[in-house]
């Protein structure tokens, strides 16, 4: 007869995407994830595999909590808040608790260029905060808060290219109002 789990998937898995994203892949050893997660080694297997595969299911979680986040925040807001939101949220953090800098960007650097599926993890999360940027754009240029000397698609890369940048500076420990102002001279370029 097979044993019910004693504990919550989804709450054990949040705790071992905060370990990533606080150590990286490298650093994290599967003695601080049985550790961090609170469930016996056998589970952990038995769960979500081995470490890379629970590294990539990490991934997924922390892409819902980002995504709904956003969701949350540029849904309802005119496009001018919704760039706002989205600066903030990169430099202050998805919660007042949640590890500095992005987990994404922690797998761009670390394992992206010898690891196809975390290649492709990334780029597809790339891929879908520089469209949410184009979109919100192109409102903003249709409803004339945004220039349009440029397409919307070259404001977003631009855009994307500085959140990443900030999320990188922020995982460095760069204070905030350093963050805010590099953000300010960064969403200007979207002033007409």
């Amino acid at each position: 007869m097979a044993r019910t789990k004693e504990f919550d998937e989804d709450i054990v898995l949040y705790r071992a995407m905060r370990l990533f994203w606080e150590q990286g892949y490298e650093k994290t050893s599967m003695n601080d994830l049985v550790a961090s997660m609170g469930i016996h080694r056998r589970s952990l297997y038995d769960t979500f595999g081995d470490k890379h595969k629970l590294y990539l299911q990490a991934a997924d979680r922390y892409s819902k909590l980002v995504n709904s986040r956003l969701e949350a925040g540029v849904l309802r807001a005119t496009p001018k808040e919704a760039i706002n939101f989205m600066f903030d949220l990169m430099i202050d953090g998805i919660a007042e608790d949640s590890p500095p800098g992005c987990l994404y960007v922690n797998m761009a650097i670390e394992l992206a260029s010898q690891d196809s599926e975390v290649e492709a993890k990334v780029s597809e999360s790339f891929i879908r905060s520089e469209r949410l940027l184009t979109d919100i754009i192109r409102r903003g240029q249709e409803a004339g808060e945004f220039t349009t000397d440029r397409s919307a698609e070259e404001l977003a890369e631009s855009l994307h290219n500085a959140l990443l940048g900030l999320r990188v500076l922020a995982r460095a420990s760069t204070n905030k109002e350093k963050l805010h102002r590099i953000a300010n001279v960064s969403k200007a370029i979207l002033e007409k």
